[in-house]
Order: C-alpha cells, then structure tokens, then sequence
C-alpha cells in the first residue's frame, strides 16, 4: 500500500462491503457507501464527549469506528440518517440544532433513526418467521 492510500485511509477510512446476508434482508443498504476507520468517528466523538463513536453518517456514506460490528440495527439507524440527509439539504444544520437543544439523545433525528431500526428489524423478524422452512 503507498502514502497515498494509507495516508486516505487515515482520512476517511477503509471501504467496506456489506454482508451478502444483510443485502437480502435490507436491500436498501445497498444504496449506502460503508467505511471503517478515519477521522470522521472521532470527530462524532469529539463532540459527545468520548474517544470515537460507532458509526457517524454525512449524506450517503457510513463512517464506522474501528471496533464497531456491522449489525443490522446500527446499519438501519445510520440508514435513516442516509434518508434524513436526503430529505432536506438543511438536516446537517437542523441535526446539530436539535443535539444543541435536546441533547444527543433526545435529538428527534436520532429518536426517529432508533424508531425506524426497531420497526424494520421487526418488520424483518415477521417475514422471516412466516417464511416455509
């Protein structure tokens, strides 16, 4: 590997590929670019206070911490932000206005991001135990 690549490695972290498992149940991860590494995690982290965070999302990328599993129900929160940022052009301003004012937490961004993993996880759990075995 050259400076170079190293050095963009550094910067935005390494591509990922997503589990061809994961595709089947959530086809619409396949519309998101996925990373592991860089400092886009620890920037994340930075401002809530810790070392990295597990996964941070700017339009249409994934930026995942170094440790953090590829699970679905992060994979689905971070791609409700992927929509979120698609939605509006001001949700970057609007996501840090609402993190100001509420808290982390209580973000409605990130309160919405946690209500859609949980109803597609479920959504998926239904499929699957309908499904003929």
């Amino acid at each position: 590997m050259g400076y170079l690549s190293s050095f963009t490695n550094l910067l935005i972290g390494e591509r990922l590929q997503l589990p061809d498992k994961l595709v089947r149940v959530y086809p619409e991860l396949s519309d998101v670019s996925l990373r592991r590494g860089g400092i886009m995690p620890r920037i994340g982290g930075f401002f809530l206070g810790q070392s990295t965070v597990e996964a941070i999302t700017l339009w249409r990328t994934i930026y995942f911490g170094s440790h953090a599993s590829l699970d679905a129900d992060l994979l689905l929160h971070e791609f409700r932000h992927v929509q979120q940022f698609g939605e509006r052009r001001s949700f970057p301003v609007r996501y840090i206005w609402e993190s100001l004012r509420r808290g982390y937490h209580q973000n409605r961004y990130e309160v919405d991001a946690r209500s859609y993993a949980a109803r597609r996880l479920a959504q998926a759990s239904r499929v699957h135990s309908e499904e003929p075995t």
